[in-house]
């Protein structure tokens, strides 16, 4: 990674060469260094206990948002060494505790932006951003497999079916958010299992996906709109950054114009494919 920059993401701990802080918090618990270096050696991972040219991830455990002032502890000195590289145009991905607890959990970590503090070389901060604790990492289109003729009694074909429109409701959401240069991501890994999520600004947009191909449209719209609110509901509950916004997807325009304004009565952005307006 030496010159280079990621592309906002470390997605493994396989192949990496780490540097940490004194503690981690995960998950809420303060881990030492040597768990924190045991559990990364079980994912592939090396590490070293100062930075050199061959660190590519710092983890940098509680810092998440604040100003580092005091540059004679041992996370200050890193982080300012850390920042000073990257201006150089040597990358090193910084990632918290919770990012930490993503990679040994096999999902993609934020790498996170520095900045330096205004008129200071020696104050840094570790930027956080809306959707933390909620979004995951990039989402992407999966591939759909089929099912033997007769395998069960269930009309697989329509599963099928449905599966397919699914899979290409996001695949065109994700084109369609990417001409606005926005990254739909999945969810976080404690998070409600959403089906994709995006950001904008303060606002955070959750949604559900539902195809309408072999299935009574009126059900797969009213089961969507309540795991949608119960998703939204759940994360309001627990206090995450960012302006909750849910959002029904669908794969096409439904039948029946009445959705729209039950929709909206719920405040629930109710949108679909080709277009996604609104979104």
């Amino acid at each position: 990674m030496d010159g280079e920059l990621c592309d906002g993401w470390v997605h493994s701990l396989s192949g990496q060469t780490l540097c940490f802080t004194g503690r981690v918090l995960i998950d809420g618990e303060w881990t030492v260094r040597k768990d924190c270096r045991e559990m990364a050696e079980q994912c592939g991972a090396n590490w070293k206990p100062d930075f050199s040219r061959k660190i590519t991830v710092f983890v940098h455990g509680d810092l998440a948002s604040q100003a580092v002032t005091d540059t004679q502890r041992e996370y200050s000195q890193k982080l300012v060494t850390a920042a000073d590289w990257r201006d150089r145009g040597h990358h090193v991905c910084v990632v918290d505790g919770d990012g930490f607890a993503d990679l040994i959990s096999g999902h993609a970590a934020r790498c996170r932006e520095l900045q330096r503090a205004q008129g200071s070389d020696d104050h840094v901060l570790v930027l956080s951003q809306a959707g933390d604790g909620i979004l995951g990492g990039p989402l992407q289109r999966h591939r759909v497999g089929r099912h033997e003729p007769g395998a069960l009694a269930l009309d697989l074909s329509r599963l099928d079916k449905g599966t397919e429109a699914h899979e290409s409701t996001i695949a065109a959401l994700i084109e369609h958010l990417a001409r606005q240069h926005v990254e739909l991501r999945g969810h976080a890994r404690n998070a409600p299992r959403f089906d994709a999520g995006w950001s904008r600004g303060d606002d955070v947009f959750i949604a559900e996906v539902k195809s309408l191909a072999g299935a009574r449209e009126d059900q797969q719209i009213r089961l969507g709109i309540g795991q949608v609110l119960d998703y939204a509901h759940q994360l309001q509950l627990a206090r995450t950054r960012g302006r909750m916004r849910p959002v029904l997807v669908l794969e096409k325009q439904p039948t029946e114009p009445r959705w729209a304004s039950l929709a909206e009565a719920s405040g629930i952005l109710l949108t679909w494919a080709p277009n996604f307006a609104g979104c």
